[in-house]
């Protein structure tokens, strides 16, 4: 028996031509699966169809958005606590923006509220970039094409990236001034291209960039392009088979690799994925098509900062895929040091998987969806993975769910509980939070083993700054449930 997933958002043009990828599998054998547990079920009014990722705020609490459904159906922002209580905060409505993906889900700022990019609507119809409230207060801070020809860019689809220096920075599909998408920095409102893809001829910088960005250690920011590069193939868009890049705060572009470097794309192409730093140093991510297998459904790569590209794993290495098609999104980094990640597709059944890859490319199945009578817990997850503070696992499923619009959902595979700074790095005197559970009462936290002074605001949150002879290490924070460290090493900084 054979089963076809296929998403085909509302997308036309040169995005379609990007975006339509045709996802098949064959049936596969049923593979042990772990307890994934159902924390909300969308049926239209309160959202549909989450492309987007979570973030967990400094109350403890999930947010999120939704591609569509809502009072307008223009998708919605929501608000999910661990254990499943939903709240709806907003529904946009077109004039504030419409069509929110946000695939590496919503930011939250210094101030504590959230920022993030709708890829439609808003006064010019072509995106917006946007702050909310934990408690749904929605402020548009900019409206994409506001130049002539969209010089400033057009539809912004993946989320914002809030950087060392205080800014949000993030991507735009098309627009700038070549027509093919754009880099971007945007503060207090005021926004500044930093890139414009396709400068160079046949768009050997890349193209249409579907994902935001990351800021590695060296400050400077890494991302991926789904078209253009050096190199072309017939699956390809025309303008090539996508790139990764390095850009600096300065605007200046290095491309690091060119996708379809290899015969018959085994490096795979075309990534709608953004990357992470791992604590090697090295990047981490996937594209959704290409691969070793001939199938062409995917792969898990790594690339050093010097660009240096191995492919980790191609998916469909099984028949009939249980091992998963079609990887959408990008990986995390959990705490026992392994990649985490979905398939929209493939699987025991066809319904997408959560897969965890080390970093020599050992892939093993965590979860297989739509495994529940008529998919209660979900199909196709097209977002990747959080980690929150109490050791599982949280995303979303684009589709199922006893409405078929998608599920939020959790999954414990018996990590345990740690603390995240934010930032992550900092000079002595930074002020930083820490977000945890449980937190209350806490009586020491250090930074690499030097004590540092602190308040404890709630059960989820801790302030502190960066004490006197601090280094760069674990922030470690004892409780009378007993010691949490932080997910990653805080980096002391000149």
């Amino acid at each position: 028996m054979r089963t076809c997933h296929l998403r085909f958002a509302k997308l036309n043009g040169v995005e379609r031509a990007c975006a339509l990828l045709l996802l098949c599998a064959l049936m596969a054998v049923p593979l042990s699966a772990q307890t994934l547990t159902t924390l909300h079920t969308f049926v239209g009014t309160d959202g549909a169809n989450p492309f987007g990722g979570l973030v967990q705020a400094n109350d403890g609490n999930l947010y999120g958005v939704t591609y569509g459904g809502g009072s307008s159906n223009d998708g919605t922002v929501f608000k999910v606590t661990p254990g499943g209580t939903f709240t709806s905060l907003l529904s946009f409505n077109s004039t504030d923006g419409a069509l929110p993906v946000d695939q590496t889900g919503l930011v939250q700022g210094a101030n504590g509220n959230l920022f993030g990019t709708a890829g439609y609507g808003g006064t010019n119809s072509r995106g917006t970039v946007f702050e909310i409230t934990t408690k749904g207060k929605l402020t548009t801070l900019y409206n994409f094409c506001e130049l002539a020809s969209c010089m400033d860019g057009s539809q912004p689809y993946d989320g914002l990236l809030l950087a060392t220096n205080g800014d949000f920075y993030g991507t735009t599909l098309f627009g700038g001034t070549n027509a093919f998408g754009s880099i971007f920095a945007i503060s207090a409102g005021k926004i500044k291209t930093l890139y414009s893809f396709c400068a160079l001829s046949g768009c050997a910088d890349g193209a249409s960039p579907y994902a935001g960005l990351i800021q590695a250690t060296n400050g400077d920011f890494y991302g991926t392009t789904q078209a253009g590069g050096a190199n072309t193939n017939s699956n390809c868009d025309v303008r090539g088979c996508g790139t990764i890049f390095k850009v600096t705060p300065g605007g200046g572009l290095t491309t690091l690799y060119s996708f379809c470097s290899l015969s018959g794309c085994a490096d795979g192409y075309s990534p709608y994925a953004g990357l992470v730093q791992g604590s090697d140093g090295n990047f981490y991510g996937t594209t959704p098509v290409g691969g070793a297998n001939g199938t062409n459904d995917g792969t898990v790569f790594k690339i050093t900062p010097a660009g240096k590209l191995t492919t980790l794993y191609s998916f469909c290495a099984q028949e009939s895929c249980p091992d998963g098609i079609g990887p959408q999104a990008g990986l995390i980094q959990a705490t026992d040091g392994n990649f985490y990640g979905t398939t929209s597709a493939g699987g025991s059944v066809g319904g997408g998987t959560i897969f965890k890859i080390t970093s020599t490319g050992t892939l093993t199945t965590i979860y297989n969806f739509c495994t529940q009578t008529a998919c209660a817990d979900g199909e196709g997850p097209y977002a990747g993975l959080i980690q929150g503070t109490n050791g599982d696992f949280y995303g979303t499923t684009e589709e199922g769910g006893t409405s078929g619009a998608g599920v939020v959902f959790s999954l414990s595979t018996g990590l345990g509980a740690f603390v995240e700074t934010q930032p992550t790095s900092g000079a002595v005197g930074q002020a930083v939070k820490i977000l945890g559970t449980n937190l209350t009462g806490a009586t020491a936290v250090t930074f690499n083993g030097t004590a540092a002074t602190f308040t404890v605001v709630s059960s989820t949150e801790i302030t502190t700054t960066v004490p006197t002879g601090a280094t760069t290490g674990r922030v470690r924070v004892k409780t009378p449930g007993g010691n949490l460290a932080s997910n990653t090493a805080f980096r002391v900084v000149e």
